[in-house]
């Protein structure tokens, strides 16, 4: 599947999907903050997933419960490829140093990053 950038509305119910799994746009609907958007909204939202690819239903009568095609590792890896392409130039030495820089990451954190690098260096 050729995954696609999603809105931030696209975005905001595909996390609720993800954590629910199925849902019926109702149920969308009371995960979300206040002030709660329109059911046609919010409905429309949810159509526009269907037609992107990113969900599908199942019709009980009149009942449509969606649930997720992508998964939520599908998208972070789509958007951290996007973002290290983007911002990064494919440099993980550039995101580190962002990381680093903008984080104020501590030694602690820093040697931490060092073993877990370490460690996946000895399993291959």
């Amino acid at each position: 599947m050729n995954i696609k950038e999603l809105t931030k509305a696209e975005e905001q119910i595909m996390q609720i999907l993800w954590t629910l799994k199925e849902a019926i746009v109702k149920d969308i609907i009371e995960q979300m903050p206040d002030p709660k958007p329109a059911y046609n909204t919010v409905s429309t939202v949810v159509r526009v997933l269907e037609g992107k690819g990113y969900i599908d239903h199942k019709a009980y009568g009149n009942s449509h419960v969606y649930f997720p095609l992508v998964t939520d590792d599908q998208y972070k890896k789509f958007t951290f490829d996007k973002m290290m392409k983007n911002y990064f130039s494919n440099s993980y030495q550039s995101l580190v140093s962002f990381i680093v820089d903008e984080k104020k990451i501590s030694v602690k954190e820093l040697d931490e990053l060092s073993s877990l690098i370490d460690n996946l260096k000895n399993k291959n």
